[in-house]
């Protein structure tokens, strides 16, 4: 039988959480109980706020207006709306740093994208929003260290799939009680479909085909509050997976070709990504142009770490064969003319990989890059979804890693709803070779359900696969802590999402010691 794997700076948390909680509580107050907003007859604040790509100088903030989230257009007008923001130094009392007004767009949700300059690298900002009386609650971010500097620490999170039907967002309230300077999302932030099992949470919205439908989606998960938490507490990194647009899709070829023309596929793209970037807190030059939006981008914590991060849909060539698993001698996993990233974006990684002089290179992805057997004793199978489906790209990349001598190159990755830790080599085919990376995948926040520490599968999977160091079944994230000497990775997971209140554990931990990709338990 085969393997198979469901769809896939010091401060005070405690005040910053308490100040968080007393606000969000502030903006449930009946309408009659707030001052009337000029223009906006409400409280405009429902999906809380966020920041995101941290600079030495700066952010985005971010914000969208929707007085009820799950009308059409947020129950807004279609008319431009001024919101004034203002950013402080966290900690400080309220010496205001910089203000300024920008415009809400009816053409673009209503979401505003501030991107602020000239502040203070190293150090903690709070920001918040005002239309006419009405403020939202309070965000903070950290700047990055200048470009020469040369950190002890950075300490970040990521975390992808979260599915709103099938669990509660516990692992998010455990994430923003955590001291972190950076949170990554690797994809999946919505489901485009209405789940057909039982629902924990359910909800009336259907499959996500128009603008309207993917904004209503984003309006729904982002009313949680325990995302909005973790978004308020600290700057995201993002990159998208497939079901922010359509599942198992590659470019412009649907999962299921016979139900769409290209035309309309397009236009259905082009609303997807036109959402996402609405909902997300990324810079106004990522605004997209048609259905194109280009998202790998690289992010640097001065000279301890690089974040390398990457658009595995977009530009894909189609999954080989059937489109799920193919066994490992089927000619097209090896055709060189089959990528993953596309050639300008990979020409981009591998260039950006030599030129690094950062201590850390990370890869921040969306799917397996290991190469991994799901068939038990003879033969091998290949889920082509995965990089095992671009054969000749993978080992290009980890070749490169190799032959330039990338310093401590780190994948982590998302889309499995499973916790692996790998060791990547570039020929996977030699068991004594050594390894080129390491790569550390993240569970799901909620896809797939509950989960179960260890599936019955488990010591056969890692009997044909030597390169699996770790595999366990829950939900939950990954916190990492990198210095110039050391990466720790801790596995994060939670025992239920099926209701509320889980705790949280490290289910295990483990070491990188600069200048080496072997695996060392913590």
């Amino acid at each position: 039988m085969a393997f198979h794997f469901p769809e896939t700076s010091k401060f005070s948390r405690r005040r910053f959480l308490q100040y968080g909680t007393a606000l969000a509580a502030t903006s449930l107050l009946p309408a009659q109980m707030r001052s009337a907003v000029p223009r906006v007859n409400g409280y405009p604040f429902t999906l809380g706020v966020a920041s995101g790509e941290p600079s030495p100088d700066g952010a985005v903030i971010w914000t969208r207006l929707a007085l009820s989230p799950l009308a059409v257009d947020g129950g807004m007008s279609p008319e431009l709306v001024p919101v004034r923001w203002e950013v402080t130094e966290y900690g400080k009392g309220h010496k205001v740093v910089s203000t300024g007004t920008s415009t809400a767009r009816p053409q673009w949700g209503h979401s505003v994208h501030v991107e602020l300059s000239g502040l203070k690298p190293e150090h903690w900002y709070s920001y918040r929003f005002m239309v006419g009386d009405a403020v939202s609650p309070v965000g903070r971010f950290r700047t990055w260290p200048a470009a020469n500097a040369s950190p002890d620490r950075l300490r970040f999170a990521f975390a992808s799939c979260q599915k709103y039907e099938i669990g509660h967002y516990t692992a998010f309230e455990h994430m923003a009680a955590e001291d972190l300077d950076l949170i990554v999302h690797l994809g999946d932030y919505i489901y485009e479909k209405k789940d057909g099992k039982a629902a924990v949470r359910p909800h009336g919205l259907s499959t996500a085909i128009t603008l309207s439908d993917y904004r209503q989606r984003y309006s729904l998960y982002k009313t949680d509050p325990a995302l909005q938490a973790a978004h308020a507490m600290a700057p995201w990194l993002v990159t998208w997976d497939d079901h922010e647009f359509s599942n198992d899709y590659a470019n412009l070829i649907s999962e299921d070709p016979e139900d769409w023309t290209l035309d309309a596929f397009r236009a259905r793209r082009e609303a997807a990504y036109r959402a996402y970037y609405e909902n997300m807190p990324l810079r106004p030059s990522a605004r997209p142009s048609c259905e194109h939006l280009r998202l790998h981008r690289r992010s640097d914590f001065g000279r301890l770490a690089r974040f390398h991060i990457l658009d595995t849909r977009q530009y894909r060539s189609d999954q080989p064969g059937n489109g799920d698993e193919m066994p490992s001698d089927f000619p097209g996993l090896y055709d060189p003319k089959t990528t993953m990233l596309g050639e300008e974006q990979r020409d981009w990684l591998l260039d950006g990989l030599e030129r690094s002089n950062a201590t850390w290179n990370v890869l921040a992805q969306q799917v397996l890059m290991a190469r991994v057997d799901l068939k038990p004793g003879a033969g091998e199978m290949i889920d082509v979804d995965k990089w095992g489906g671009y054969e000749h790209e993978r080992r290009t990349v980890l070749q490169h890693l190799h032959d330039a001598k990338v310093m401590n190159p780190v994948v982590i990755t998302g889309d499995i709803h499973r916790n692996w830790a790998n060791e990547l080599t570039a020929n996977f085919n030699s068991a004594n070779a050594d390894p080129v990376a390491a790569e550390f995948v993240g569970t799901s926040i909620t896809s797939s359900g509950d989960g179960e520490k260890r599936p019955d599968f488990v010591d056969t999977l890692m009997a044909e696969n030597p390169s699996v160091k770790y595999f366990n079944g829950e939900r939950g994230y990954v916190r990492c802590e990198i210095t110039p000497k050391t990466w720790q990775t801790d596995f994060r997971t939670l025992p239920y999402v099926s209701r509320p209140g889980a705790p949280i554990r490290t289910a295990a931990s483990f070491v990188l010691e600069n200048g080496r990709s072997n695996l060392l338990p913590a």
